[in-house]
This record gives C-alpha cells, structure tokens and sequence, in this order.
C-alpha cells in the first residue's frame, strides 16, 4: 500500500494539469477611428421644408453604445411591430435557437459521459450445460443443463491525467458559444433586413406616387402640344418627342408596382407568413424619421460586441482546444473499473450474497501509431492557424462596413441637401411660370413643363430620403445592434 502512495499522489496532482495551449482572446483594434483623417462628428442638413424628418443634421455620437431595440430610433410604431413579428416568428431564427439547443446538449451529454463514473446495472439468466470430462476432471458426473441467474454493477472511469476531456468541454463550450452568437447575428441581420426592406417599400411607394404625377403632367403636356400640330404651331417631330417621353415614364409605372409587392413578399418571409396571408402595414417616408443622433462605439468595443466577430473568437477558442485534445491523445490514458453482482442458480437466491466482484486499472500508452497523432496534432496546430486568420478577417470586414456606412451616410446628407435645393428651386419656378401664365406671359405648355420638372426633382428627393435612411440602418447594423443591452437586461432581471 504504502508504494502505491506516492504514484497516487503524483496522479492526483496531474489531474489539475491540461496540456495544450490556454486560450486568450486576440487583443482588440487599438485605431481611435473608423475613417482616415478625422472623424465625422454630424452631418450637414438639408432644408427641412422639402424633406420633413429625413433632412436635419444627424449627430455621430462616438463611443456611445447602440440601444438594443436600435430600430426604434426612426420612431415608426409599424416598423417597431413589424421587425417584432419577424423576431419572434422567424423560420430563420427558429433554425438558429435549434442548433443552440443542439450544441447545449452535446455539452451536457459530454461533461456526463466525462466527469462522472459510468454506473451500468446488468441482469441476465443463462441456461447451460457443464461437461467436466471436457475440462478434463474425471470421477465427478456432469450435472444437468441448469438455470444460471446474476446481477452485476459495474463502474468505470477514464483518469483525465493529461486534461484531454477538459479541452473537449472547453471546445464544446465555445461551439455553444459560437451558436449563441450564430443567433444573434442572425437576429441582427433579421431585424436589419426587415429595417431595410421597409425603407425600400416606402421609398418605392414615393417614386411611384411621383412618376405617376410626372406622367399625368406629360399626358397634359402632349395633348396641348397635339393641339397645336393641328394649328400648325409645331412640327410632328415634337410631338413623336413627347410622346417617347411619357412612354418611357408610363414604362417605370409597372415595374415600380412590381418592385413594391416583391418587397411585401420578402417582408411576409421575413415575418414567418405566406406572401397571399401575410397581415403587413404599409410603409410611407413620411412615416419615418432619420434619427437625430446615431452612436458609433470605438473600433476595440466592436471587436467585442459585433456578433460575426465574436462567432469567429469563439471557432478560434474551440480550434485552441482541439490543440490540447490532439496532445493529450499523445500521453498515457488511464482506467479505473469495477463491479460486483451475485449469481445463483435460483432466482430467489439472486440478492442474498455479493459472490462475484472486480476490481481492475488498465493503463494505454501510444507506441507506435504511423505518425498519427502528431499528425492530428499539426493538423489541430494548423486550424488554430486559419481560424485565427478567419478572426482577423472578421474584424477587417466589420471596421470597413462601419467606415463604408459612415462614408455612406455623409454622401446621403450632402445628395440630400442638393436634392432639396434642386427640388425647392423647381417648385419656386413653377410658381414664377404659373404666375406668369394667370398674367397671360406664357403658354400653357410651358406651365406644364415646369411642372414635370418639379415633379421630377421631387422623385429624386425620395429616392435621396430613402437612401439615407437605409444607410442609417445599415451603421447601426455594421455597429452590431444592442444585443449586448438585451443580454444584459435578461441577466440583471433573472431570479437570484
């Protein structure tokens, strides 16, 4: 007993011990921005006569964190309720929380395959013959086929000496976690989508309205104009001119229509409904507001909060693991088993004495595998390698679609105001011609051109609005979301 102490001990002690490397987060971005030079603190407004709620400044809060709920920054009830049904209805998030669940129970099913004895309990009959002459023992009759009753206990334990099951929960783990942030980007994504669709629809719905009317100041344009070929006023060729134009006008009619009940249809996916019963608010620009004030968090807060970045940290800790399960294959395994049970040739007799039992320690240590397993183990180094180039490249692509958004948005403030101005001064011209035509200065015709023109400049002050609210989604996605804010809420509210 008293030699057996000290390799006890020593077993115990290695028991604490893992091999492989311990996994440390790569260090964030330390870049004070996003963009060269200095950072974009607000953009410029536009008149806000032209483009109510999507033409002032917006404030570029740097540091500040997104809010969990960031859709509820453009203020529209049917945008809040939609994105709502789509979070909670989802084919596509329904997917996500499976492979959660999944990869939580292949955890717990692991930790109890690993960090507890395996207790089987065994009972079995037998009918059997015994012949001792074929053993070789004379002078004893063989008995009769006879009954043979037991019941057996048996346990086992495999010693984690080298730390191989622990890296294998530690892998586990992180598959857990990158699941967990596979949902959150997919939520995010969700909720982005079903932002930027909305924002399509109502800035489609804008166009149509003002095609529409362009093409009704062409037709009145083109009857005139008509009118005066039979006088003789005019040559044929403009009036083939004219009616080019609002041909190519009433042509954009169907596809705008078309392109609006595509975008319902998406809308209806995104909210888990069929397109022919999907029960969906109709979005208009006018019901949506630019947000005054957008929150950009620094580059190393959106190294640790963007959840595609944070999916890629976690393969990267599951690949640092695998590191440690390929070495720990290379040491010694140890097992420890047991049992004890009780046979009898009488079924009442099974339990009334333990008369068969085992104790046993088996001890496998690799000699020769063909180079195996330092193969695995290179091959584990190697992944660690391209999962880590993978964690780079995640953090890469996120700073550049927040500069891109960012980027983005001060285009859309600087179009929009020139849009606005282009838009203000074609509606201040047809006032001037209008006037001049109720004073008998002009004709007509050249009322309704103004009129086409300041149609037109205000189907460009649409799809101008419309942009910018789309690219205002866009930063608040690139910054990824609030879910941190959401998590955090869920964990402060928890029962302790």
């Amino acid at each position: 007993m008293h030699r057996l102490t000290p390799g006890f001990v020593a077993a115990v002690l290695l028991c604490g011990c893992a091999v492989g490397p311990d996994f440390h987060a790569p260090a964030a971005p330390d870049d004070a921005g996003y963009v060269p030079g200095p950072q974009p603190v607000a953009t410029v407004a536009a008149d806000t006569a032209d483009a109510p709620g999507q033409a002032h400044a917006q404030t570029l809060a740097a540091g500040a964190d997104v809010p969990a709920q960031w859709w509820s920054l453009f203020r529209s009830p049917a945008l809040d309720a939609t994105i709502r049904t789509a979070l909670d209805a989802s084919p596509t998030l329904a997917q996500a929380r499976a492979r959660l669940r999944e990869a939580q129970e292949n955890l717990a099913a692991r930790s109890g395959a690993t960090r507890w004895p395996a207790v089987d309990a065994k009972l079995n009959t037998t009918r059997q013959q015994v012949d001792f002459q074929s053993l070789g023992i004379t002078g004893i009759p063989s008995p009769g086929p006879f009954t043979l009753y037991g019941a057996t206990v048996q346990v086992s334990y495999v010693l984690d000496l080298f730390g191989g099951q622990r890296r294998e929960l530690e892998g586990l783990q992180a598959a857990v976690d990158y699941q967990r942030y596979e949902l959150e980007a997919a939520r995010l994504s969700l909720a982005a989508n079903v932002a930027t669709a909305a924002i399509r629809e109502a800035g489609l719905r804008a166009q149509l309205a003002e095609t529409v009317a362009v093409a009704q100041a062409q037709q009145r344009q083109l009857g005139i104009t008509e009118e005066r070929l039979r006088t003789g006023g005019v040559a044929r060729v403009e009036v083939q001119r004219q009616r080019a134009e609002l041909a190519q006008t009433q042509a954009l009619v169907p596809s705008l229509q078309r392109q609006i009940e595509a975008t319902r249809h998406q809308l209806a996916v995104y909210t888990g409904q069929t397109p022919a019963a999907a029960q969906l608010p109709e979005f208009r620009l006018e019901d949506l507001h630019l947000p005054d004030t957008l929150p950009v968090s620094l580059p190393a807060t959106l190294a640790r909060r963007r959840p595609d970045i944070r999916a890629a940290e976690a393969l990267l800790h599951q690949a640092s693991a695998n590191i440690g399960v390929a070495t720990a294959n290379l040491y010694p395994q140890v097992t420890l088993s047991a049992s004890g049970g009780t046979q009898a040739t009488a079924a009442r007799d099974l339990f009334s004495s333990l008369n068969v039992w085992s104790l046993a320690a088996g001890l496998v240590q690799p000699v020769f595998r063909g180079g195996e397993l330092k193969a695995r183990k290179r091959a584990a180094e190697a992944a660690y390698e391209q999962s880590l180039a993978a964690y780079r490249q995640a953090v890469l692509q996120g700073l550049q679609n927040v500069a891109d958004s960012l980027r983005a948005l001060e285009a859309d403030a600087a179009t929009l105001r020139e849009r606005a101005d282009s838009a203000r001064q074609a509606r201040d011209t047809l006032a001037v011609v209008s006037e001049q035509y109720r004073l008998g200065g002009v004709s007509q015709l050249t009322v309704l051109d103004a009129e086409r023109q300041s149609r037109q400049a205000s189907l460009e002050l649409a799809q101008a609005r419309a942009d910018r609210l789309a690219d205002s989604a866009a930063l608040l996605q690139a910054l990824g979301g609030g879910w941190w804010e959401e998590e955090n809420g869920a964990i402060a509210a928890a029962p302790r």
